[in-house]
């Protein structure tokens, strides 16, 4: 028996939607670590995360633990560290912001991503990087309340584009690192360096007790442990088969699904603000667009600069 054009379409499409349906959840974590700092200060909320996701893909990837070397346990920790200082100041910065403000913030790491290539490897971007760092900066500017005559960030806002930062790093730390070490053995060494790290800072950023054990913080901790194991994972699975420009389309779509879970719970960006979290998310999709002409032309450009280095 045949199966329905519906049914073929939808399996031909599986890792699109399990992206689609993880940036949906990925979405409404934002809230869910607002939510959170209720019962634990940021730093010892996210090293409980990283240390339930440690044990979670510790438990899936057991097997391929032995055997890590020198240069695994570099690059775990390394991109362990850019973990703690992305996620730490998102959710420090979640302490003076909305949950809706701060994932539009944080998405602003696509399009800084090879704007740092660019810096540390001298790889230049493609013009629609440019535009859509364009774009992302305009909605910078109106999604945290200035005018063009005046930029003044908040303590919140500041903090969280620290996040974006080290989150593009860590992007770009594990493309360097990937093909030279066991992808398997290096997350688990990532996730329990971003936790113990995490765990350590709390007395420079000021957390100086550890907050009284609840089970609400448990469950949270535990459940968005669970949640990252179970993103990464998806992630790693479904990047197989979905084009990188793709797959970063559908990771746009994070902090939209975080403004909508927000508003569900009683956020209320100003529409301004709004404006610019669209600008943002806009300006994301266009510097991974890569125009038909334009992808044309930078060919011609790369086979004329070949034939004249042959001469």
């Amino acid at each position: 028996m045949s199966s329905s054009p519906l049914a073929l379409f939808l399996k031909s499409r599986t890792p699109q939607i399990a992206l689609i349906l993880m940036t949906m959840i990925w979405g409404g974590t934002f809230v869910i670590v607002h939510y959170a700092l209720n019962y634990s200060s940021p730093m010892f909320f996210v090293g409980c995360r990283f240390a339930a996701a440690t044990i979670a893909v510790g438990l899936l990837s057991y097997k391929y633990l032995k055997g890590i070397n020198l240069k695994e346990l570099i690059a775990g920790a390394l991109i362990g560290g850019m973990i703690a200082a992305g996620y730490g100041s998102q959710t420090v910065g979640m302490q003076t912001i909305s949950s809706s403000e701060s994932a539009f913030l944080t998405a602003l790491y696509v399009p800084l991503v090879p704007i740092l290539i660019w810096m540390i490897f001298r790889k230049r971007p493609h013009i629609m990087t440019w535009l859509g760092v364009l774009l992302a900066f305009i909605g910078l500017i109106f999604l945290t309340g200035n005018g063009f005559h005046h930029i003044d960030l908040n303590t919140g806002q500041i903090v969280t584009l620290v996040g974006s930062f080290a989150i593009a790093m860590e992007i770009i730390l594990i493309g360097h690192f990937a093909g030279r070490v066991n992808i398997q053995r290096v997350t688990v060494i990532q996730l329990a360096f971003a936790s113990l790290i995490s765990f350590a800072s709390m007395p420079f950023v000021g957390e100086l007790h550890i907050p009284p054990f609840s089970w609400q913080l448990v469950m949270l901790a535990v459940g968005l442990g669970l949640t990252s194991a179970l993103l990464q994972l998806t992630m790693n699975w479904a990047q197989r088969s979905v084009d990188p420009s793709q797959a970063a389309v559908i990771y746009a779509g994070e902090p939209v699904w975080a403004a909508l879970f927000g508003r569900i719970t009683g956020e209320r960006l100003p529409l301004l603000a709004l404006f610019g979290g669209l600008l943002v998310v806009l300006g994301v999709i266009i510097s991974e667009w890569r125009p038909k002409f334009l992808y044309t032309r930078q060919l011609k450009e790369n086979s004329v600069e070949i034939e004249k280095q042959r001469s």
